[in-house]
């Protein structure tokens, strides 16, 4: 950190929460803002399950950003999760980041977040993405809508998968957030140990490849992760684990060769992340009914004590 801001008390830093209706393109504007994958992005909604915390450090400043679980009505034990961290981070945070979806309509989700946020203090900005998607006069009449529903204290159009407004975005966070210390080192992009990147690496190509029944029954477990000595080599063995036989099938494929492309895809994910070669072994598993059994979680790495 550059000793004379810190002298003068000019460096500033916070978390910030990036909160919204799934699928409306949270991972993605992570990724465009930290220049790399650290967030598994999907078509599919729910896709993200954990608070993924992202870092953005510059001479001025740090920003810590946090990656929700999509807010959704659950149905289920993991989807209780999912929903508690996404609405437990609106307390813990400098500033919050409601992200919606510009190509989609007003919906009960939407309605729901808008409710939590009269709850908190915190100050919250309305960042409408997709904007490559719509015309300018749809834009306008979305402004206008969200204005009569919530003092927002910005409200920023972006496309998270062009890159558009970004700049300016980060621009008028940092003017929201408190001064403050370098929390992490300036190299270091993500709180999050290897394996689990690595294990949503995995996940992001299952969800890809699969069909719709298989997505929110799938989980990814790293067994192992070794460096083999005088070799230039790291070995990831992993299991990916589905509730019923029928999903097994259909993740293994024909043959082996649906659960070979999950791999191929994931092993050069996973090489770009490392910075070397890597042999990844990839088996399957049926665990009936996982995300109902808080065992399960607690062994996937869903805890409680995160809520």
């Amino acid at each position: 950190m550059n000793n004379q801001l810190q002298k003068n008390n000019q460096y500033k830093s916070g978390f910030i929460s990036i909160i919204g209706r799934p699928n409306v393109g949270k991972s993605t504007f992570l990724n465009q803002v930290i220049g790399q994958k650290i967030a598994i992005m999907s078509d599919k909604p729910q896709t993200t399950r954990n608070k993924v915390q992202g870092v953005l450090t510059t001479n001025d400043s740090q920003m810590i950003f946090i990656d929700t679980p999509g807010i959704h009505k659950p149905k289920h034990k993991l989807g209780d999760f999912m929903m508690k961290i996404a609405i437990n981070t609106l307390k813990e945070v400098d500033l919050i980041l409601c992200m919606i979806n510009a190509d989609e309509g007003f919906g009960r989700g939407d309605e729901f977040i808008i409710e939590k946020l009269k709850d908190v203090r915190t100050p919250v900005f309305l960042v409408i993405n997709k904007i490559d998607l719509i015309q300018p006069d749809t834009l306008l009449s979305i402004i206008d809508q969200y204005k009569e529903m919530y003092n927002f204290k910005e409200i920023i159009p972006i496309s998270a998968l062009e890159g558009n407004n970004i700049d300016r975005l980060l621009l008028q966070i940092k003017q929201y957030l408190p001064e403050g210390p370098q929390y992490y080192p300036e190299d270091q992009i993500t709180d999050h140990p290897e394996r689990f990147i690595v294990s949503e690496l995995i996940r992001e190509k299952a969800l890809h490849l699969t069909r719709e029944e298989v997505p929110h029954s799938i989980a990814v477990l790293i067994d192992k992760m070794e460096h083999k000595q005088n070799q230039d080599v790291i070995h990831v063995m992993a299991t990916i684990i589905v509730e019923r036989d029928s999903q097994k099938g259909i993740v293994i494929g024909k043959q082996g060769k649906m659960l070979k492309e999950i791999g191929q895809r994931a092993r050069v994910d996973i090489e770009n992340l490392l910075g070397t070669k890597v042999f990844l072994e990839l088996w399957v598993k049926v665990q009936k009914d996982w995300r109902n059994k808080a065992f399960h979680l607690r062994d996937y790495g869903f805890k409680e004590d995160e809520y």
